[in-house]
């Protein structure tokens, strides 16, 4: 039976937070196989990044807040063993797609595991750690998913939709960081919003968004059709409302930088550029 604990910490909720990477990715392709694409979204958002998830938190056994998660529970060797189990799954899911994209899904389970294992521990190196996350979650898994989406497996990616990928990755990445720099230095993880500070958090991720939105400029305008850049920054105004506005709390008070306001940012950041990505993808199929 499935324990409690070993659910929680799978975090499936915290995977929609990387949806707008394979929703973008899937939005960039002109022929669109239906039935891949949809097994990737099930690779990824069901098992991978579950998985990843899991372990990460059956390494950190965190007792404060995290991502997506006021009161983590303690992680027990069942979620150790079912996190194994659900790579293992993806791996042969991945096989269905071709054998390239099955070795693309390793190549970021290990960096997934190397980021988090107490043996190697990427993640207690401010700027390794965030590299390692914004070119496997940003630009790996908008290649995989535009290869893996395209009836041909076409491998000729934009290079300027890979790079606002992981941009868009690297603009909100820190500021999970944000709210837990004393928990990480405990642990001994020395994150990037710790390196950069507070304040410093909100300057860098100001300028990986605006460098996300020149990047979606160019990705457009290469196709000619810069209406979807102006859908885009449409549909992101909620979130640079909010930015904005938090930004400014937290220059008056550092206290401001908390859990809850790092959630509701999460959540703002996804859902808004999933729906931008949403209604690309049903334009170009309707």
């Amino acid at each position: 039976m499935l324990q409690r604990s070993t659910f929680q910490l799978l975090r499936f909720h915290f995977s929609l937070f990387l949806l707008p990477v394979y929703l973008f990715a899937v939005s960039q392709v002109n022929d669109i196989n239906p039935a891949r694409a949809f097994l990737i979204f099930i690779i990824l958002h069901v098992f991978v990044y579950p998985s990843s998830n899991g372990y990460n938190s059956y390494m950190d056994r965190d007792e404060t807040a995290i991502g997506g998660l006021r009161h983590p529970m303690q992680p027990t060797k069942q979620l150790y063993y079912l996190s194994i189990t659900m790579d293992f799954i993806a791996i042969v899911l991945s096989m269905i797609i071709s054998l390239y994209f099955a070795l693309g899904i390793l190549i970021y389970i290990l960096a997934s595991r190397a980021y988090s294992y107490r043996g190697i521990r990427l993640k207690k190196y401010p700027i390794t750690g965030y590299l390692v996350v914004i070119l496997f979650q940003g630009a790996e898994i908008f290649f995989l998913t535009f290869y893996g989406s395209s009836e041909t497996r076409n491998i000729h990616v934009p290079l300027a939709s890979i790079v606002a990928a992981s941009c868009l990755i690297g603009g909100y990445y820190p500021l999970t960081q944000v709210y837990q720099h004393q928990e990480d230095i405990k642990d001994g993880v020395k994150t990037i919003s710790y390196l950069l500070g507070k304040k410093g958090t909100f300057v860098f991720c100001g300028i990986v968004f605006s460098t996300a939105t020149i990047a979606m400029f160019f990705t457009f305008q290469q196709q000619n059709n810069l209406r979807n850049f102006w859908l885009f920054i449409l549909c992101m105004f909620p979130m640079v409302w909010f930015f904005s506005r938090w930004a400014v709390q937290v220059w008056k008070n550092e206290q401001a930088a908390n859990f809850k306001n790092s959630l509701i940012m999460n959540v703002l950041a996804s859902v808004c550029t999933s729906v931008c990505f949403l209604i690309i993808i049903i334009q170009k199929q309707f």
